[in-house]
């Protein structure tokens, strides 16, 4: 079991009368995934709500604030249990045995146009076994062909763009895997957290990875290659980026400064640093762990 300290600080100014906010940084609670304590501060006092999605178990946070300068300081410590694989011996699930909870993870979404890259990817991957193998052959591929580059990319980048310009961020590259698995019908969902393991010389930053369900149960896998997954804490999950934004916003609010986020291990006391272990991860504790996270507000 590993433990991880979060720290977010998020500012913003709200031009217009009042500013409504919908936050996804609180961790999600899930069998394998435990929020030990967490504290909201908001600065001005202002009254919010926290609300767990059953479907998805995001927690969306959500408050309303006056005109001005508005702070808000999250923190949490989370502990998770990982399930540790052979990546040999799992198996993809015949799409005819998927729980249904699973199928919407292998259409086409507004950012991973999955149904116009079957031939593609058939032709790049299909003579791969099935299996967690073919899964991190997509990933080492995105690693290799996309460059991450922070200027590479818009919000509006999908999985085509980003296949076409060959560059973009974490985003970008989860969309490609994601686009690329559901098109050799693996269910493949986006998912939330924070860069843990990231480069040291750079800020901390929210991140966005990849799980693919196979053999019966969700794996973790880093289509940037920049983290150690065994590090990332998640947050949000749905079918790509237009269903887990960290914040979304209504008014005219601007947001001055990068988010500030720190994700720190602790050891000690059975606890156990996170490592590149170089083995299948997930922390889906229920094996038939399907569920759909509703869009974004």
């Amino acid at each position: 079991m590993i433990r991880l300290d979060l720290h977010f600080e998020l500012d913003y100014r709200i031009d217009s009368p009042s500013g409504d906010f919908v936050f996804n940084i609180q961790p999600a609670q899930t069998a394998a995934q435990r929020v030990l304590q967490e504290q909201i501060v908001v600065t001005p006092e202002v009254p919010w709500r926290s609300d767990t999605l059953a479907g998805s178990r995001n927690r969306l946070l959500r408050m309303r604030a006056p005109q001005g300068n508005f702070h808000l300081t999250y923190t949490a410590s989370v502990t998770i249990d990982h399930r540790i694989g052979d990546p040999v011996s799992i198996e993809e699930t015949p799409v005819d045995e998927l729980p249904s909870e699973c199928l919407c993870y292998l259409a086409p979404s507004r950012y991973c146009e999955s149904d116009r890259l079957v031939q593609w990817a058939d032709a790049e991957f299909g003579h791969l076994p099935p299996g967690y193998a073919r899964a991190a052959a997509i990933a080492r591929w995105v690693q290799r062909h996309i460059a991450y580059s922070a200027f590479g990319s818009t919000t509006q980048t999908s999985a085509l763009d980003t296949l076409t310009d060959r560059v973009g961020v974490c985003r970008d590259q989860a969309h490609v895997m994601i686009a690329l698995c559901r098109a050799l019908s693996m269910p493949a969902r986006y998912v939330t957290g924070t860069d843990y393991g990231a480069d040291p010389t750079k800020a901390p930053d929210f991140h966005a990875y990849v799980e693919v369900y196979l053999g019966r149960r969700w794996y973790t896998f880093d289509a940037s290659g920049t983290g150690i997954p065994m590090g990332f804490v998640r947050i949000g999950t749905g079918r790509d980026a237009a269903d887990v934004p960290f914040a979304t916003l209504f008014g005219q609010v601007q947001a001055p400064f990068a988010p500030l986020v720190r994700a720190t291990a602790c050891g000690g006391s059975g606890l156990q640093l996170p490592v590149d272990v170089g083995l299948a991860l997930s922390t889906d504790g229920d094996s038939a762990g399907c569920h759909l996270a509703p869009m974004a507000a």
